[in-house]
């Protein structure tokens, strides 16, 4: 018969060893416990992800699973892991920032300035958007203080960047007043042969009279994304603009979308204006 003195010694020198072996990821586990149940300890995992635009809740899970993530130099595979703002969160070998993106289109009424001085008190179309988002949101291309109509904001950097690219080129309609009528022959010379500006040619896809309007107000579709083409345009032309106003931008208008006031992209559009 064993003694049972010797196979308790035995039993106590195996736990041993696999509480040795095991001290490491216990270790792990508990850091990874606390910051779990900790509310300060920063943003689930999976969401960070997802706010990235990487991909779903349940399919970052997948890919935390399978060791795709990156915290601060170090694999995190478990589910429930939170990471604060200051660490550094990899998908793939690539950096990824949480904050949702955001699209907010505003129908920008005269006399607010798209980039203005805070010292001089200018009234800045960032005023009009103060409440569209917790977020940081810049512009897509500047509009003159006097021009009204569609401006897009956002944080997504690479659809911004993309949009104001002049491999891009973005579908713009514009509503025109002039100080005058605009003469038959100038309409179709600028129909047919544009308008040659100090930095290059200007090709307009269509210009019209403004049906049911007197003939100083033209109907202007382009995609340059030369600045202040328009005003520049009628300018070479011997024309003076009264009121400018762009009514599209992209697939983008002002249907039900007052002046002064703004509204969030629905997610189609989003997708229509990564696919120009």
């Amino acid at each position: 018969m064993a003694n049972p003195r010797n196979k308790g010694k035995g039993n106590m020198k195996n736990k041993g060893k696999s509480s040795a072996k095991q001290q490491p990821k216990a270790a792990k586990k508990a850091a990874v416990d606390k910051q779990v149940k900790d509310p300060e300890a920063g943003m689930r995992l999976n969401k960070y992800i997802a706010n990235s635009g990487i991909c779903s809740r349940r399919d970052a899970d997948i890919y935390i699973s399978a060791g795709n993530v990156r915290v601060n130099g170090e694999v995190v595979t478990e589910m429930g892991y939170k990471v604060k703002l200051t660490d550094e969160v990899k998908f793939d070998g690539r950096r990824i920032n949480p904050e949702k993106k955001e699209y907010v289109l505003l129908n920008k009424p005269s006399g607010f300035y798209v980039t203005g001085s805070l010292e001089k008190n200018n009234r800045t179309v960032m005023d009009l958007i103060a409440n569209a988002s917790k977020s940081k949101l810049d512009p897509v291309g500047k509009l003159e203080t006097s021009t009204t109509g569609l401006l897009l904001f956002t944080n997504d950097g690479t659809l911004s960047k993309n949009l104001g690219s002049t491999k891009k080129l973005i579908r713009q309609i514009y509503h025109v007043e002039l100080n005058r009528n605009l003469a038959q022959e100038d309409l179709e010379k600028i129909r047919e042969h544009g308008v040659l500006l100090e930095d290059g040619k200007v090709i307009v896809d269509d210009i019209s009279y403004v049906e049911n309007h007197p003939k100083r107000q033209i109907g202007l579709e382009l995609k340059s994304t030369k600045p202040h083409v328009v005003q520049r345009l009628f300018k070479k032309m011997g024309y003076d603009i009264v009121k400018l106003d762009r009514v599209v931008f992209g697939g983008l208008t002002k249907k039900d979308l007052p002046k002064g006031r703004f509204r969030h992209l629905s997610k189609q559009e989003v997708i229509n204006l990564g696919m120009l």
